[in-house]
This record gives structure tokens, C-alpha cells and sequence, in this order.
């Protein structure tokens, strides 16, 4: 289970730095025809279906548990039981990730993951569905989530000698698959199963298993040196150390903590209250496509225009995310929810692919995953919070009322992107020539 929810680093159930002058990435990108080498080929397909099978995911979940006889908390239950394991444990991941070896972390974790799925799959198969084995699975499947996802920052430079056009096509490519996993899961939930549509989620694992295992990668400093020296507790505070040290990152995470909690984790339960009673599921399935079409368009669109200034360029189309929360508290017309959706998503799509591009090219490779890991952690981890606040808030000031405050956060986030220096200032970085350590 990922999230599909705009992160600063964007993506889980699924996404520079110093103004000064700055390290590249101690790895050189692996040269090849342009952007699509084998080696991005390979990254680019494991991204793609594991996505895919991530987003069909929820609804076979959603269908499977209502199947039989659990309700809503329950299906609450598994999802937090993820993420809870995911934003708890990534910093580690992060850790290991930069101590060890990242692709053989993250194959790792696709094999753990594939099993995970697999089992689940089999429970459903024999009809002997238990709540709390379900959360412990998910939860499993968490943990190897967070073991995964720091690889993904230092990936990335490895395969491609154009990072930004790497992250907007791989952006693309997963808004597409977030829009066909849950159509898919539909028809195959229908057709056949839930037990099914979890089996092929397995699938996805381990297809994504066998792309890491193929990429070639030049080896990062600590590979060539030998193995590390410093403590896991050292390496661990390094990492945070590194990561406080860079303004323009720290304060966009803490920026990013507030609209986590007052804009994107209440707008997508009180969207669905708005809008389904209102209008019915369908005017709501075609507002999440409208709203992965939006963030394929983003992506498209960071690949195209390029700012010196990237995260200057990324908050400014960000006053775009605000006509989502604004369209829906002002009950609009579906066709203008549509459109002013279909523009927030193109916006959030922009600034991440500029977000991500910015830490690729920027952070010094021996020290990228754990800052990646506490990017997404910071990110990732009031998502929660404001899910569990929207009904308590919604009940005491009204749905409409919290959905319309959070449209003014919104702005109030990207003029605050925008006076911090460090991030107004942060110029991009030409692409890695090669290794710089």
C-alpha cells in the first residue's frame, strides 16, 4: 500500500539543498542512449508495476474485509497498521540503506513484500480472514515498505544522467497506473476476487524484485572503501545532523507538516462526504481521475520547464493546490470540482518532481538515503494526524468551513515557501558529470 498523497519528497499507502556551493552526488550517473538506458528502463518498470498493483490494492482490501463482515475501522485499522510501521521505521531504513548495500536492501524488501502479499492472498483464498492477522501482515509489509523507499533518492541518480526528466517521466507514469489500479481491482474484485486482486499485487513484488536485481550500478563511496567503521546510532545521528544543516530542507519539511495536517489529511475524507452523498460515486471516481490526470499533466510539465530556481518555480505553481479544498467547500458544479482539481494535481505533481530532483542532485550520495528518510518521515507522518482530526473538526465547525480554512492554508503555505531564502534562492544544480568523491 502506497500513497498517492503529494509529499515534498514524493507517494506511501504511497513523491534542494544548501545555498551554498554544494557536493554532487558521489556516484556518477550510468551512461546510456539518453534518458531511457537499460539500466532506467529497468527502474522505470519496477516503479511503474509495482504501483500499479499498490493502487489496486485499497479497493481489494476495502471489498475483501467488507466481504466479511468488518467495517470501516477495520479497514482504518490495516491501513494505519502500515503506515504506522512505514513512518516509523524509514528513518532506519535510511540508516542501513546508507551503510550497506540500497538495491540489495530494496530487493529485499520486494521479496518480503511478495510474501507478505502472497500469504494474504492465501487467507483470502481459504476464507479465513482474521482481523489481526491482517494487521500484522500489513504491518510486515510496512516495515519492508520503509527498508524500500530510501533506495528510491539515490536510484534514481544511478540510472539516468537526467534526473528531472527521470522523476517527471516515472511521476507520469505512476499518476497513470494510480489512475488504472483501481479500475482494474474493480473488475477483478467483480470477475473474481479479492484473494485475486491481492495475488496479483504479489505479483507486482516480485516483478519489481527482479528489475532491482538486474540494474548494474556503479558501486557508491562506502562500497569501494569498505565497510563502515561509525555505529548505527552514529550513522543515525549523522543523518540528522546533515539534515538540520540544511535549511531550505528542514523548513520545507516543517512547512509541509502543517499542510499535511490542516489540508491534505482532512480533504480526502471530506471530499468523499461532500461529494457522494451529493452526487453519487460516480461524480467521485471522476474527480480522482481527474485529479491523476492533473498530476500526470504536472509531471509532464516539470519535465518541460525547467527553473533556475526549482523549488521557487515548484511553490508558485503550488497556489494552484488550493482550488481543491476551495471547489468542494463551496459545493461548485461537478464539472468546475473537476477542472479546479484536475489543476491541483498538475501543481502538486510540479513542485514534487522539482522537490525530488532538488535532494537527488543536491545531497551528497554517501548521505542521500537517510536524508530522503527523513524528508519522507517528516512528511509522511502528520498525514494521520489530520485524517484522525477531520471528523472531530468537521463535526464542531463543519465540513465545508474546515474544507474552505484549509483552502487559505494552502496559500498561506506557498508565501511561506517563498519568504524563506534558502528555499526561494536554492539554483539548480547541472547533472552529475560524474563522481565528485
Amino acid at each position: 500500500m502506497t500513497s498517492s498523497v503529494p509529499q515534498p519528497c514524493e507517494n506511501p499507502l504511497l513523491l534542494d539543498p544548501p545555498t551554498g556551493p554544494v557536493a554532487g552526488p558521489t556516484t556518477g550517473p550510468v551512461k546510456g542512449p539518453g534518458l531511457w538506458s537499460a539500466n532506467f528502463r529497468l527502474y522505470f518498470t519496477a516503479r511503474s508495476i509495482a504501483m500499479l498493483g499498490d493502487s489496486m490494492l485499497p479497493v481489494a482490501m476495502a471489498a475483501g474485509l467488507l466481504q466479511y463482515g468488518y467495517g470501516a475501522g477495520a479497514i482504518g485499522l490495516v491501513m494505519a497498521s502500515y503506515m504506522g510501521c512505514f513512518a516509523g521505521l524509514v528513518i532506519f531504513g535510511g540508516v542501513i540503506a546508507d551503510r550497506f548495500n540500497a538495491r540489495l536492501l530494496m530487493i529485499g524488501a520486494d521479496l518480503v513484500r511478495l510474501g507478505m502479499m502472497a500469504l494474504l492472498a492465501g487467507l483470502f483464498f481459504a476464507d479465513h480472514v482474521v482481523l489481526w492477522q491482517v494487521c500484522a501482515i500489513t504491518a510486515v509489509n510496512g516495515v519492508a515498505a520503509a527498508m524500500f523507499q530510501p533506495g528510491v533518492a539515490s536510484t534514481v541518480p544511478r540510472v539516468a544522467t537526467d534526473v528531472q526528466g527521470a522523476n517527471g517521466v516515472v511521476r507520469t507514469a505512476e499518476s497513470m497506473m494510480a489512475l488504472a489500479g483501481p479500475a482494474v481491482a474493480g473488475l477483478l474484485v467483480a470477475f473474481a476476487s479479492a484473494g485475486g486482486v491481492i495475488a496479483v499485487d504479489a505479483v507486482t513484488f516480485g516483478v519489481s524484485a527482479v528489475c532491482v536485481f538486474l540494474l548494474r550500478l556503479p558501486p557508491v563511496a562506502h562500497e569501494t572503501t569498505g565497510p563502515k567503521t561509525s555505529t548505527f546510532r552514529a550513522d543515525l545521528v549523522e543523518g540528522w545532523r546533515e539534515f538540520r544543516g540544511r535549511t531550505w530542507m528542514w523548513t520545507v519539511i516543517v512547512i509541509w507538516m502543517v499542510f499535511m495536517v490542516t489540508v491534505m489529511g482532512p480533504v480526502t475524507p471530506l471530499t468523499a462526504g461532500e461529494i457522494l452523498p451529493a452526487h453519487g460515486p460516480k461524480a467521485y471516481g471522476l474527480v480522482n481521475s481527474c485529479l491523476g490526470a492533473g498530476t500526470a499533466l504536472g509531471a509532464l510539465l516539470a519535465m518541460r520547464f525547467r527553473s533556475h530556481f526549482p523549488l521557487r518555480a515548484g511553490a508558485t505553481a503550488l497556489f494552484g493546490s488550493a482550488l481543491y479544498p476551495a471547489s468542494v467547500g463551496l459545493h461548485l458544479p461537478v464539472p468546475a470540482i473537476c477542472g479546479c482539481i484536475f489543476v491541483a494535481g498538475a501543481a502538486w505533481a510540479y513542485w514534487g518532481v522539482n522537490w525530488a530532483t532538488s535532494v537527488q542532485t543536491q545531497v551528497p550520495g554517501e548521505i542521500l538515503n537517510r536524508i530522503h528518510a527523513y524528508e519522507v518521515a517528516g512528511s509522511v507522518a502528520m498525514l494521520p494526524v489530520g485524517q484522525a482530526l477531520s471528523g472531530p473538526a468537521s463535526s464542531a465547525f463543519g465540513a465545508r468551513h474546515v474544507l474552505l480554512a484549509g483552502s487559505v492554508v494552502s496559500l498561506v503555505v506557498c508565501v511561506s515557501l517563498l519568504s524563506v531564502p534558502a528555499i526561494r534562492n536554492l539554483r539548480r544544480v547541472a547533472q552529475p558529470a560524474g563522481k565528485t568523491g
